[in-house]
């Protein structure tokens, strides 16, 4: 290996590989709870909606348009006074987490609301015929009904993320794509870029698989 790839420090790939997967895993559990409640805010207050209200569904789908909209580069630069706040640094890989949650979060949070826009509205309306409280439907009919495309959502997510962990890489946070940028790309050693570049498909294709896997095992349709 060392002559195939003669410009790779092995420990410090390794060290990255574990930064990338710590800023995605950690970041992908925050994504989820915060894209599950802004998709729920999304269906439950449009139009038609269990909790139907124009000003709750407005100021929702701005924050989420307006935090969807931003490059993310841009938005880690914006989000630096608050990364020092919560975080107390804006270097490393934990600093990154507040810019890869923030930008993440809306855009889950719109596949939640086109996963429960999915649900069949026979099956709501059975419920509520039924007597289930608006509640109960929520936990037993919305959730339920629309994990399948919440996990595919929340695969494409994840992907995401690591794109998102890697441009963080290049601004301090560490992991593969600093790696890729920083040794790879700026001291022109193209083995180094490759063997990230490698280790990044790897992940991808992990979480890919595991997505699938998960959302065909919760299908029940």
């Amino acid at each position: 290996m060392t002559n195939i790839f003669p410009n790779v420090d092995w420990s410090g790939m390794l060290l990255a590989t574990g930064q990338t997967l710590y800023m995605t895993l950690v970041s992908g559990i925050f994504t989820f709870i915060f894209g599950l409640i802004l998709g729920l805010l999304l269906f439950l207050t449009a139009s038609g909606g269990l909790y139907e209200n124009a000003w709750v569904y407005k100021l929702t789908s701005s924050f989420v348009n307006i935090f969807r909209s931003i490059p993310f580069v841009i938005l880690i630069v914006l989000l630096i006074p608050l990364t020092i706040l919560i975080m107390r640094t804006m270097i490393g890989a934990s600093a990154a987490l507040p810019s890869i949650i923030i930008g993440a979060a809306p855009f889950y949070g719109r596949l939640v609301e086109i996963g429960l826009r999915e649900v069949d509205k026979g099956v709501i309306e059975a419920s509520e015929a039924m007597g289930a409280t608006r509640w109960q439907i929520i936990i037993k009919v919305l959730l339920p009904e629309s994990w399948p495309s919440m996990i595919s959502g929340m695969t494409v997510t994840l992907i995401a993320l690591i794109g998102n962990t890697a441009m963080a890489g290049v601004v301090g946070a560490g992991g593969l794509g600093s790696v890729a940028y920083n040794e790879g790309f700026e001291a022109n050693n193209n083995d180094v870029t490759f063997v990230a570049t490698i280790i990044i498909l790897i992940i991808v294709f992990v979480i890919q698989f595991i997505g699938d896997r998960i959302s065909r095992a919760v299908d029940k349709r």
